[in-house]
């Protein structure tokens, strides 16, 4: 059976923290705070010394019916408690072959990586939601392992779990792991038109086709192909999902 220390992968072990990286901290959860006061999206950090969480914010989405101290004090037997049990095993995978990839990059270029995956939470009603994780680093110790990490919780836009994806800021690239044939796998990243940008921030207004053709200044027979081609770039079947993944993957 899995326990939390199989979260903690031997390529980032944490032991001891020096005086001079504990600098880098001094007040450093004040603006996480603020930030999590103004988005709707769940947030915790992850402490690998500590091998538990120093932060969870009050968005429900990830507390499954607790109060954030109480998913803080339970650390990673949150995961056990309310992760489905082949996502467990899958979140295992991820810390593997994430740290893996990690321990590859040069040190000066770790804290510019976001990992980004989807896996199940069951809730305490027993309700089964597919939620989006991007984990990346705050804090690194002076031999570049992970000390401290960001996560951000969101619905997933997505229809299974997995789709495990690592992108550099400002990079033009993402890495996707393939699980079935247990490789990373380098593609581009999607990039979208300006009608197709226009599109979707009128979109996520309300604008309606008709709505959006008016403000655009085009026929609604344009904003539908602009928005055809936006769901075959994006592989989502509506424009809630396509809002959904654009905004998640900072496309707009």
């Amino acid at each position: 059976m899995p326990d939390v220390n199989d979260f903690f992968s031997f390529r980032n072990t944490v032991n001891k923290v020096s005086n001079e990286a504990q600098k880098q901290t001094e007040n450093y959860l004040e603006p996480v705070m603020a930030f999590a006061r103004s988005t709707y999206k769940s947030i915790y950090v992850i402490d690998y010394e500590k091998k538990g969480f120093e932060y969870v914010s009050e968005n429900p989405l990830f507390l499954c019916g607790h109060t954030a101290e109480e998913v803080k004090e339970m650390g990673y037997a949150f995961y056990f408690k309310y992760v489905t049990e082949p996502d467990l095993q899958l979140l295992l995978k991820i810390n593997t072959i994430g740290f893996e990839f990690f321990s590859k990059i040069p040190v000066e270029e770790r804290k510019y990586h976001t990992i980004s995956y989807d896996f199940h939470l069951k809730n305490q009603e027993g309700k089964v939601i597919l939620i989006n994780q991007k984990l990346t680093p705050m804090f690194l110790t002076e031999d570049g392992k992970m000390w401290k990490a960001l996560c951000l919780i969101s619905l997933s836009a997505e229809q299974n779990s997995g789709n495990i994806k690592i992108y550099k800021t400002g990079g033009n690239k993402i890495h996707k792991y393939d699980l079935e044939g247990d490789f990373w796998k380098a593609t581009e990243k999607i990039v979208l038109t300006s009608r197709e940008k226009e599109v979707l921030q009128y979109s996520t207004r309300g604008y309606t086709i008709n709505e959006v053709a008016e403000a655009i200044f085009v026929s609604p027979d344009t904003v539908k192909f602009h928005r055809r081609k936006l769901f075959e770039k994006l592989e989502v079947v509506n424009i809630s999902e396509a809002i959904s993944y654009a905004t998640n993957n900072k496309l707009i």
